[in-house]
C-alpha cells in the first residue's frame, strides 16, 4: 500500500463525512491509497451514520471503517487503525493522520506524498493549515523551552523580541522548510519512522503526542518538514473544543500531558525550570494586565491551573494521562477530546 489516511471520529460524525468527501477526489490521484476512519467511541448512531454514508456514496472500495468504545484518545484510536496496517501483508509506505475537523484542497495530500517521494530523509511532513476565510494557522513550530514558557508567559515586547529566535510560532515560511514539530492535524509519516520509534505515545491521551512522536523522530535520525504547497482547511477546535480565540478553561489533560512531554524528554529539574519558568511570567503578565486595566484574553484559571498542575505540585513522576472516558462517565462530550488536535 502507497497511503493510509487515519481520520478519527468523535463526536464530529457531520465533519467526518465532510472529511471524506473532500479526501474522495485525493485518493482516486494516488495509486495504492485508502483511508481508515476511526469512531472512537462517540455516541451508539455514530457509527450507523457513518457505515450509512460509506455505502450511500459510493466509498466502500476506499474507506474502511473500524468502531472502538470507549474513546482511545488521539493516540489510541489512532494507534488501533496502524498497529493493525503495519502488521499487514502490504503495510503503507506512508500514514498521514488527518483531522476529522478538516477539508482537504485540491491536491493537498498529493503534494506531501510527493514531497516524501523526493526526500528519503524525511520522516515526518505536515501540511499548510488554513482557516475557512484562508487565514493561516499556525505551523510549523519549535519545541518548547525554558526560554519559550518564560515568554509564553510574560508577555512583554521587549522580552519577546529578546527571545524570537525560541519562540514556538515562527515566522510561517512560504516555501517548504524544515521544521522542530508540526500539527497532527495533517501530518504524514514515514513507515521507517515507525520501525524505528515506534507508535504514538498512547499515554498522552491527546495533545503534546505530535509534539513528543517528532521529538523522537528527530532523535532517531528522522527530520520533520513543512509542506505549504500542501493546503487542508482546518475548523480549529471542533474536535477538542480548545481554540485560541475562545477563552475557555484548559482541561486537566493539558496540563498532564505537558507535564508528561517535559519530563519524559527533558526530565526533573529541566521540568522544574520550565514550570518555573511560565508560572513566573504569567503571574507578573496577570499583575500588569491588573494594574493597567486590559482586557483578560486568558483561560480561566490559568495561573491556578497552571500551579496545581505543576511538578511542584504534582510531584517529578512520568505519568500517563488518565483517560477521561474511563476515569468518569459524565466527562466525555461533545468537542472535548479523542477526535483530533485543536
Amino acid at each position: 500500500m502507497k497511503l493510509l489516511v487515519v481520520i478519527l471520529n468523535y463526536n464530529v460524525t457531520d465533519l467526518t463525512i465532510d472529511c471524506l468527501r473532500s479526501c474522495r477526489a485525493e485518493i482516486a490521484q494516488i495509486p495504492g491509497a485508502k483511508v481508515a476512519v476511526c469512531e472512537n467511541g462517540s455516541a451508539p448512531e455514530a457509527e450507523h451514520r457513518l457505515r450509512q454514508a460509506i455505502e450511500a456514496n459510493g466509498w466502500g472500495d476506499w474507506v474502511e471503517l473500524t468502531a472502538v468504545r470507549p474513546n482511545r484518545g488521539f493516540t489510541g484510536g489512532n494507534n488501533i487503525i496502524l498497529r493493525k496496517a503495519l502488521a499487514s501483508a502490504d503495510p503503507p509506505q506512508y500514514a498521514l493522520l488527518l483531522n476529522a475537523d478538516t477539508i482537504v484542497l485540491p491536491g493537498a495530500i498529493k503534494a506531501l506524498v510527493d514531497f516524501m517521494d523526493a526526500h528519503p530523509a524525511v520522516g515526518i511532513a505536515g501540511s499548510r493549515l488554513e482557516a475557512p476565510d484562508g487565514t493561516v494557522q499556525a505551523s510549523p513550530f519549535r519545541f518548547q523551552g525554558i526560554a519559550t514558557e518564560l515568554d509564553r508567559g510574560l508577555r512583554l515586547g521587549i522580552v519577546s523580541r529578546l527571545l524570537s529566535r525560541w519562540a514556538v510560532v515562527p515566522p510561517i515560511p512560504s516555501a517548504a522548510s524544515e521544521a522542530d514539530w508540526v500539527s497532527g492535524a495533517s501530518m504524514i509519516i514515514r513507515r521507517k519512522v515507525f520501525d524505528a520509534i515506534g507508535l504514538l505515545d498512547e499515554d498522552y491521551y491527546t495533545y503534546f503526542d505530535d509534539i513528543d512522536f517528532c521529538l523522537n523522530a528527530r532523535r532517531a535520525g528522522w527530520s520533520t518538514w513543512y509542506v505549504p504547497q500542501s493546503r487542508v482547511v482546518h475548523l480549529e477546535g471542533a474536535a477538542t473544543g480548545i481554540v485560541q480565540r475562545v477563552i475557555k478553561r484548559r482541561p486537566r489533560y493539558w496540563f498532564q500531558a505537558r507535564k508528561r512531554f517535559f519530563l519524559k524528554n527533558y526530565g526533573p529539574i529541566y521540568t522544574a525550570l520550565v514550570d518555573l519558568a511560565f508560572i513566573l511570567g504569567f503571574a507578573l503578565w496577570r499583575f500588569r494586565r491588573w494594574a493597567l486595566r486590559k482586557p483578560d484574553p486568558d483561560p480561566p484559571k490559568m495561573l491556578w491551573d497552571s500551579i496545581y498542575n505543576s511538578v511542584f505540585v504534582t510531584g517529578f513522576c512520568v505519568k500517563p494521562v488518565p483517560n477521561p472516558a474511563l476515569a468518569e462517565p459524565s466527562l466525555p462530550r461533545p468537542g472535548t477530546a479523542g477526535g483530533g488536535h485543536g
